[in-house]
């Protein structure tokens, strides 16, 4: 007799992590590969956040917390608000979560039942899209362009409502993955007004706040109480592997979040949130590496073009570049496994971002050390020089 398989299961895979897989078995296997495909930074954690985990390990026991997270530490993250955006914000309204997918499972089970819209840019980081499926929320595209920096408008609300009916809640990225472009503050006050005005619950995806290159990146929470704010200790603070972020709350869905965390997750790694607490005054040695990206996003702006890529995003921030890619390939998954294949540079295709059109982009990542970055956009001049 066939056993039952749940639906929820059959989610898109993450693609990016497939491209990892077949890079690094080409790496064990002795081939030289540049990474560029997976959003990691390639330094450690802070210093200072290494040698709290080291003092921790030996002094304390690490058992469960608060599903809430610890008291420290979320008012440490209120802190922030106050420090960086002049925010007064109660600690009572942050929640620290396990990484930023945590936080995006709460604030959806939370917010929404099974058979509601979510509206999501594309393109746009694929977990958003597959875990509202998995959980019978259904996500609905807004198709962005570059004329829009790829980000959803009020008008683009409008045109998605009147051709899906009801839109329940709204996800937005800014910095964004995979394009990097941002919201400025008056885009970020229409669309945060938008949403209270119609009643729609706005999630802020803000994991990549602090990798900024020029501009300012502007937080939901200036605008409006109702909103979810999701952001991570992954990228700017370097700590991928820790699993811990944090959310800041709507005040009406405080219990629900709770009880959900006290089930779904019991409670965040313990020294992960010891640890994080000393990550807010690592911030000198943490933007040398925003320094860093910066570098290497305006290396690569100047070089892709030579190796034919020449319609490029903005990369306000994060430490992205996507690019459009029809006049070289109908099909970018192919073009990555050629350019592996042939150039050992690992990149990642559009289809993980957008599924009606990421056959014809791609995307670039520029975490890594600069000379990687700089050999790698000579190994892809070197093949463009070959093909064209």
């Amino acid at each position: 007799m066939m056993l039952k398989r749940s639906v929820r299961g059959r989610v898109h895979p993450f693609i990016v992590m497939d491209v990892l897989k077949e890079a690094n078995r080409r790496e064990a296997a002795g081939e030289d590969i540049l990474h560029l495909e997976v959003g990691q930074p390639s330094t450690s954690a802070p210093a200072a956040v290494i040698a709290v985990a080291q003092a921790a390990l030996g002094s304390d026991k690490l058992g469960y917390t608060e599903a809430l997270g610890i008291s420290p530490l979320r008012a440490r993250i209120a802190q922030y608000y106050s420090e960086r955006h002049d925010i007064d914000l109660a600690a009572d309204r942050v929640v620290v979560t396990t990484g930023s997918s945590g936080g995006f499972m709460l604030a959806f089970l939370s917010a929404f039942d099974a058979g509601d819209r979510v509206a999501l840019a594309d393109p746009g980081y694929p977990a958003y899209r597959n875990i509202l499926s998995a959980v019978g929320i259904e996500p609905v595209s807004i198709q962005t362009t570059l004329a829009e920096r790829y980000q959803p408008t009020p008008e683009l609300m409008e045109r998605t409502r009147r051709e899906f009916g009801q839109i329940d809640g709204l996800i937005v990225a800014s910095p964004a993955n995979p394009t990097g472009t941002m919201l400025r503050a008056t885009e970020m006050k229409e669309l945060t007004s938008y949403c209270d005005d119609n009643g729609i619950r706005l999630i802020s995806d803000e994991i990549y706040h602090g990798i900024t290159h020029g501009g300012v990146a502007e937080t939901a929470l200036n605008f409006t109480d109702n909103a979810f704010i999701v952001n991570s200790f992954s990228k700017y603070y370097s700590m991928t592997g820790w699993r811990v972020g944090w959310m800041v709350i709507p005040e009406d869905l405080h219990r629900s979040v709770e009880c959900l965390a006290q089930n779904l997750f019991i409670s965040v790694p313990t020294l992960s949130q010891r640890a994080a607490c000393a990550a807010f005054d690592c911030t000198e040695e943490l933007d040398k590496n925003v320094a860093r990206y910066s570098a290497n996003r305006d290396l690569l702006l100047r070089e892709l073009p030579k190796a034919g890529f020449d319609r490029l995003s903005p990369a306000d921030g994060a430490f992205y570049i996507y690019a459009e890619v029809d006049h070289l390939t109908e099909d970018s998954e192919a073009l990555c496994r050629q350019l592996l294949a042939e150039t050992g540079v690992a990149l990642a295709p559009g289809t993980d971002f957008d599924r009606d059109r990421g056959r014809a982009t791609i995307r670039f990542s520029f975490a890594g050390d600069t000379p990687i970055i700089a050999a790698a956009a000579g190994r892809l001049q070197t093949w463009w020089t070959s093909v064209s």
